[in-house]
């Protein structure tokens, strides 16, 4: 690129041409708003589907079934899931969701036995605790830890009651948690869970169960076995690993958000297109006084450069406010997509902000080549001739 002490020369360039400039910044910006919120859909749909080397979290559902409401598996299965060798632990988990459709905005309660939650292992122990305690959790039957997305989308606080699929509960506490699924869900008692839901099947029927195994490499050979073990009940069972029962569970969204990758290509070449024409039309106006430059010197590779470096300008300032912009957005506004109880976090992390950055000043350099090679080769007669 260009020496440092060539850069007021660029930015005089863009601010004579105002108007222009403001008009492409604020199309650039637009475009990498809506790049930079597809990139995020996408991390979100990474973290919550994409299976890593270390995972031993497999969860039991009933068979040929989805949604939570129609998934009913008796609480019994615990001691005999258990017992397969190779499982650490089995949790019975009762899940009640006030929408089981696709939403940005559903709650879901996750009922969990006191000991497997609030123990010495239980877990509680891999969370944060932003506000309230697990202790003022186990005191009252009817309170909830609350995943810190839900509550900040929600505006819960904690010692406040509310009231979701006819179930009412107090917040005990807030949390934060690493999982993704954590952070949209509320935590309750299963014994009060099973006696609320009312139509949920009552006492001693759950959901699912998360099962903890001692060997990444056994999930697959565990999770035949526990289907084994149940296939010939009344209430046989499908078992997988947690992420993919996450895609499989929320295949429409997925598909969804893979449609949008051509959103965000849509969006780059518009980001090229309109630095591109503002690069032309600049470099149009000043023919006669990049003659004059090279009149005084500037040789045509410095030139060239010059009007490169004014794209990658424009590009990057645009690319800065859209960037920012999206990701105050997410950051602030707690979205994530639910779908059967399961939740896909729109995620803002700080590589999502440094690709964005990289792209629309890589974009910028690309769109000003061809003006620069052009102004480039011009000759000082010709330039002086042009009107």
């Amino acid at each position: 690129m260009i020496a440092p002490k060539f850069m007021p020369v660029v930015f005089k360039q863009l601010w004579r041409h105002r108007v222009r400039s403001v008009l492409t910044l604020s199309g650039v910006a637009i475009a990498m708003f809506l790049f930079i919120a597809v990139q995020t859909l996408q991390e979100g749909v990474r973290q919550s589907t994409q299976a890593a080397a270390g995972d031993t979290t497999l969860v039991v559902y009933r068979e040929n079934r989805f949604c939570p409401a129609a998934s009913r598996l008796p609480q019994f299965y615990t001691d005999r899931i258990e017992k397969i060798p190779g499982v650490v632990s089995a949790v019975p988990v009762k899940i009640v969701v006030n929408n089981c459709r696709a939403s940005l905005d559903v709650v879901t309660f996750r009922g969990v036995p006191r000991e497997d939650l609030a123990g010495p292992s239980g877990w509680a122990s891999k969370w944060q605790l932003i506000a309230g305690s697990v202790a003022e959790w186990e005191k009252r039957s009817d309170s909830a830890l609350v995943g810190e997305t839900l509550a900040a989308r929600r505006g819960f606080k904690v010692g406040e009651s509310f009231d979701a699929s006819g179930i009412t509960v107090t917040v005990a506490g807030i949390i934060r948690s690493p999982e993704a699924q954590d952070q949209n869900v509320a935590y309750v008692h299963l014994d009060f869970l099973q006696q609320a839901a009312g139509k949920g099947g009552g006492l001693g029927s759950v959901t699912q169960f998360t099962v903890r195994v001692d060997d990444p490499a056994k999930m697959e050979q565990v999770a035949e076995a526990i289907d084994a073990e149940f296939r010939a009940e009344a209430d046989p069972t499908m078992t997988s690993p947690e992420k993919a029962f996450v895609a499989q569970a929320g295949a429409d969204i997925v598909e969804i958000v893979k449609f949008t990758q051509w959103l965000g290509w849509g969006c780059l070449a518009a980001v090229l297109a309109l630095v591109a024409n503002a690069i032309v039309l600049s470099v149009q106006d000043r023919i006669k006084e990049h003659a004059v430059l090279q009149t005084l010197g500037f040789r045509s590779g410095l030139i060239a450069r010059l009007i490169v470096s004014e794209g990658m300008l424009i590009g990057l300032l645009g690319g800065t406010l859209g960037t920012g912009i999206a990701l105050a957005v997410v950051h602030f506004g707690n979205f994530s997509l639910s779908q059967e109880g399961l939740s896909i976090s729109v995620s803002a992390s700080w590589s999502v902000l440094v690709w964005g950055l990289i792209i629309s000043a890589g974009v910028g350099i690309v769109a000003g080549l061809v003006p620069a090679w052009r102004a480039g080769r011009r000759e000082i007669a010709s330039c002086f001739r042009a009107v």
